[in-house]
């Protein structure tokens, strides 16, 4: 079987990023932006909600999220959350291993 993270190609930035989601302990230095480009980068689809809310679509699996503000950092509850979210849309952590060099 082959894996989406066979067919994509990734940047060295969007790598860093999906390493650091995963990193443990858990992160609070991840900019919101960088994981919204991360989201797109996987093929995910993201559109605005109400106020700070983006509503994300990526492997079959929907979520809202809430942009944060007034930080662009995400915060440790936010990224736990994100981790979730990729590990049921297919990119879980034992992916990552896998198909991003650590």
């Amino acid at each position: 079987m082959v894996s989406y993270f066979d067919t994509m190609k990734l940047s060295g930035k969007h790598k860093r990023i999906l390493r650091n989601i995963f990193d443990s302990p858990i992160r609070s230095d991840i900019a919101w932006s960088d994981i919204e480009k991360l989201l797109e980068a996987l093929g995910g689809k993201l559109s605005e909600g109400k106020g700070s809310r983006i509503r994300i679509s990526l492997g079959g699996v929907r979520a809202v999220f809430h942009r944060p503000h007034p930080r662009k950092e995400t915060d440790k509850g936010a990224v736990k959350s994100m981790r979730r979210f990729l590990t049921e849309a297919g990119f879980g952590e034992d992916e990552v291993e896998k198909y991003v060099e650590l």
